[in-house]
């Protein structure tokens, strides 16, 4: 083989590894590309101060980006233990054109900290034809608040 060929073929392996890494990384772009969608979307409303016994009111909005459905389960805790409405659990089902709406009124004589959580669950009867997806990434989601006693 020549020294000329041999220069040759050293360049096309050395463009061909070069095209490669080229495609390779437009593959890791365009993948991640894709990805953008949302599992979940909490918006939690709830006021930062109140008074001692003043009945408080969160709602919480959650919404979805995703395709498919899933049934949720929301809830709230907190650094105090707490009874009545505030420890109500709601079951629903989830859809990327059905956001969910949900509400808890209390009353509490103490500063708080408040997780407003959704865990995604394996129900069934919950959403249409029992149709619904499990995230695989997490299936629990929270928002932690503050609510001040004055």
């Amino acid at each position: 083989m020549s020294r000329q060929s041999m220069h040759s073929l050293q360049l096309l392996c050395r463009a061909s590894h070069v095209a490669l890494l080229l495609l390779f990384c437009l593959l890791l772009g365009t993948n991640e590309a894709q990805d953008t969608r949302k599992v979940m979307i909490m918006d939690v409303d709830m006021p930062q101060i109140a008074r001692a016994d003043e009945e408080i009111t969160v709602r919480m909005v959650v919404k979805t980006e995703l395709r498919e459905c899933m049934v949720i389960k929301t809830y709230l805790i907190s650094n105090t233990p707490m009874e009545g409405p505030f420890t109500y659990k709601y079951t629903g089902c989830l859809c990327e054109d059905y956001p969910r709406t949900f509400y808890w009124d209390f009353q509490t004589n103490n500063t708080m900290v408040i997780a407003a959580v959704v865990d995604v669950v394996r129900q069934l009867n919950i959403c249409p034809d029992n149709k619904a997806v499990m995230p695989i990434e997490a299936n629990r989601f929270h928002v932690l608040k503050t609510l001040y006693i004055h």
